[in-house]
């Protein structure tokens, strides 16, 4: 049945989802279209371009949403055309989802080739691209040239070797993520005030037919699966993670070091975020990706020295692909109850790694505004305050940081809870922290709040290595007040809420001797009552660090270290003064730590926030 058929003017129809009685069915007839701007389109039932010049236009930010409970129907030899864009150059991967397959009269959704990918030059114009040979590995943004030797999937594996190589050929399934590196050079032209490619964010006009319904994705036991946002609007990822059962209930984000520019894998960086929904009720937690280096068979090397960014992740965009892992032998299943139009941008917690990072520091209180969406959930129950967390900064050899998180949730247990805690993507590299849950190695761990309790924390390292730990932040949490890392063999607890703790380990695995406690076992001794009387201050009106030493302690070594452990400055047998002054007018503005040691062994740590 045809209940709307749309001629040549240029019209916007909007759905409005709440109002899920409506049975909205499209036609689409030759030498027509359909257009959307900036807003959400409804369809309750099928979706049919019915001619190539058939087709339907989504324009700044506007979404489509389909509410069938089953298979998708959509049909015809149009296309529905959708922007997005890619954040790399020719030399670094984007992990991409198609929103749409080919355009066939045959019902239900349809496999994706490159081909589908247009190059921009007017609203709804544009330009084939060109498809480079097999050997060109460099893309172009002027003219569009995509390099098919870098289109790979990856299905239910865990080794390297089991990428599939794509290429140009049109056998991606819907919901089957593919890898693709952007393009070299700029192309000037812009719409709706987004340029094609300033540099490096080569944006592409989707067309095809719409992916509509239920899609399974194959899934195996403790093996990853490349796989993504399938569809032309926006997904509840958390809602995804949490329903899915035969996954982990995680999803993995590939980033790497923008600075890096090579095919050449053993001079790669990259490395995998985390991201854990934690409960329908919050946005869920994201642990950034730590770089490591590979070798030329794709193992991991050394860490690179750099770590990724912290993005919002509750909400997935048009065409981001992610990694999940499974927990058996089956499928998961992406489904029209997942959608929701939300914009691309952080505030609403949704990100392809593009927009400017939300501001964790920065308290958000309240709840969401109301979200359209097909399964008719209230977000406006859905808290926008960080979940309470403790994020620590690991130094690595001086090289890599590893980021993990302590996660305050009461619902979660002290044992491994799915969609909470999030097991470590870097299993195989040479040095890792992470926390010990079930003698699994993990980068977020969720659990109930305890003064008492005690956290495992393990290490690992293939050679002698050294290890510098500290609390990078503590958010949301006011019954947090001191954090220790209590080494058990020794009975020694380290403060690295305001210091970090320096140690080298033999090769090997420990994960055992260390543990993050919020107290101590014992009253404070001579030393520490010491150690409490120096007084640091960061004057930021005459950029100056002062340290004040009332007791009159010999000092050996003053030292300042970013908030990752790294050595700004060190100055040596300060003697006996009761007050030292230093310069802070040429660091960056961030957060700092103060490290003093005394002539006896006496250790003090403060951070400082210096702003220049």
């Amino acid at each position: 049945m045809k209940s709307k058929q749309l001629k040549r003017p240029l019209l916007i129809i909007v759905g409005f989802l709440f109002q899920i009685s409506i049975h909205a069915q499209i036609f689409v007839s030759p030498d027509s279209y359909l257009f959307a701007n900036n807003e959400v389109v409804f369809i309750k039932q099928q979706l049919e371009l019915k001619a190539v010049t058939s087709n339907f236009y989504l324009r700044k930010d506007a979404q489509l949403i389909q509410g069938s409970t089953t298979l998708g129907t959509n049909k015809g030899l149009g296309n529905l055309s959708v922007f997005q864009e890619g954040t790399t150059n020719n030399f670094q991967f984007n992990y991409w989802c198609s929103p749409v397959g080919g355009s066939t009269d045959t019902e239900g959704n349809s496999k994706f080739g490159i081909q589908q990918l247009k190059d921009i030059d007017g609203l709804i114009t544009f330009k084939e691209p060109t498809i480079l040979p097999m050997n060109n590995y460099n893309g172009t943004a002027s003219p569009l040239a995509i390099a098919p030797h870098w289109i790979n999937k990856l299905s239910a594996s865990s080794s390297y070797y089991d990428w599939v190589q794509v290429g140009s050929s049109a056998n991606l399934n819907p919901g089957e993520g593919f890898t693709m590196k952007g393009t070299s050079g700029t192309n000037y032209f812009t719409l709706d005030g987004v340029q094609n490619n300033p540099g490096n964010k080569q944006r592409y006009d989707f067309r095809g037919k719409p992916n509509d319904g239920t899609i399974s994705i194959p899934v195996a036991i403790g093996k990853f699966t490349l796989t993504g946002n399938p569809y032309p609007s926006a997904i509840d990822l958390s809602a995804f993670l949490l329903n899915e059962v035969n996954c982990t209930g995680i999803a993995y984000f590939w980033e790497h070091d923008k600075t890096v520019n090579t095919h050449y894998i053993a001079q790669y960086k990259g490395g995998y975020g985390a991201f854990s929904p934690g409960s329908m009720g919050s946005n869920g937690i994201y642990v950034p990706a730590t770089y490591y280096t590979y070798d030329n068979s794709g193992n991991t090397g050394a860490d690179s020295g750099t770590k990724g960014a912290i993005y919002q992740r509750r909400f997935c965009p048009i065409g981001q692909g992610f990694m999940i892992d499974g927990v058996t032998n089956g499928t998961v299943t992406m489904k029209n109850n997942y959608r929701v139009f939300v914009k691309e941008n952080a505030a609403n917690a949704s990100q392809f790694e593009k927009i400017v990072v939300f501001d964790k520091n920065k308290s958000k209180s309240g709840y969401l505004s109301s979200i359209q969406s097909v399964s008719g959930f209230d977000y406006r129950t859905v808290s926008t305050e960080p979940t309470p967390q403790i994020r620590f900064n690991t130094l690595m050899n001086n090289e890599g940081i590893r980021q993990i998180v302590l996660a305050f949730i009461p619902e979660a247990t002290d044992g491994v809870d799915r969609a909470l805690d999030a097991m470590s993507p870097s299993a195989d590299s040479p040095a890792d922290v992470y926390f010990v849950i079930e003698n699994g190695e993990y980068v977020i761990n969720a659990t109930n709040f305890d003064i008492d309790k005690k956290i495992q924390i393990g290490f690992k390292n293939k050679l002698q290595a050294n290890y510098k730990i500290t609390v990078n932040e503590i958010v949301n949490c006011a019954a947090v007040n001191q954090v220790y890392l209590h080494d058990k063999k020794t009975d020694l607890f380290h403060d690295i809420k305001n210091n970090f703790y320096d140690l080298t380990l033999p090769a090997g695995v420990n994960n055992t001797q260390f543990e993050i406690t919020f107290k101590t076992n014992t009253t404070l001794d001579v030393e520490d009552i010491k150690s409490q009387s120096f007084i640091v201050y960061q004057n930021n009106t005459t950029k100056s660090l002062t340290i004040d030493n009332p007791l009159l302690m010999d000092i050996s070594t003053c030292g300042l270290y970013d908030v990752a452990g790294k050595l700004i400055f060190n100055k040596k047998d300060l003697g006996v003064n009761p007050s030292y002054t230093f310069s802070t007018s040429g660091l960056s503005s961030g957060i700092y730590i103060v490290k003093v040691i005394t002539t006896d062994k006496i250790e003090m740590g403060q951070k400082i926030i210096i702003k220049n």
